[in-house]
């Protein structure tokens, strides 16, 4: 057995162990899971409109082609910070959604290629970074926190250090 197949028996092997030390702890599995599948049913009806809110929210922010008009603006800053503008799409819809700076990111390496600058950074920020707004949306609306304190800014800066770093990385090493 190579390594290749040893992943292919991981997660079963967990859920083996979970069922043993279920049974050895006297424990009703099929009822425990029934009822952990209730509680993440239940948690998925109440994460919905908060999913359809972002979903609008980023459409909105995509269809209106108010990115690109607000780029046109702040090209000559970025240029004199060598920061390409055209990596602003992605790094400002990454904190609100993986999928569509998954897409953006696709659309620039299809566009520039993969070994390219910006195909470059684009991976980098892809991987360093974490969608903020809507882990804090979906996550503290679910649970009922409105108080978020510094959450929000806190990762709002750590998205704008990791584009920072993505460039400097990709200059510094490619």
């Amino acid at each position: 057995m190579n390594l290749v197949n040893i992943g292919n028996y991981f997660i079963p092997g967990v859920i083996f162990v979970i069922m043993m030390v279920a049974i050895v702890k006297k424990v009703n599995v099929y009822d425990e899971f029934v009822a952990g599948a209730k509680e993440g049913f239940s948690m998925g009806i109440s994460i919905f409109p908060y999913l359809i809110g972002m979903i609008f929210g980023i459409n909105l922010l995509l269809k209106s082609e108010i990115l690109d008009h607000l780029f046109f603006f702040l090209k000559p800053i970025f240029d004199m910070m060598k920061i390409p503008v055209e990596i602003l799409p992605m790094a400002m819809i990454r904190p609100i959604s993986g999928n569509a700076s998954f897409a953006v990111m696709i659309d620039l390496i299809k566009h520039y290629g993969v070994d390219s600058y910006l195909g470059r950074i684009a991976s980098v920020m892809q991987g360093a970074t974490d969608t903020t707004i809507y882990v804090i949306s979906l996550y503290f609306g679910s649970i009922g926190i409105k108080n978020i304190r510094y959450a929000l800014k806190a990762g709002l800066f750590a998205d704008l250090v990791t584009l920072i770093m993505s460039v400097l990385l990709i200059r510094l090493f490619f």
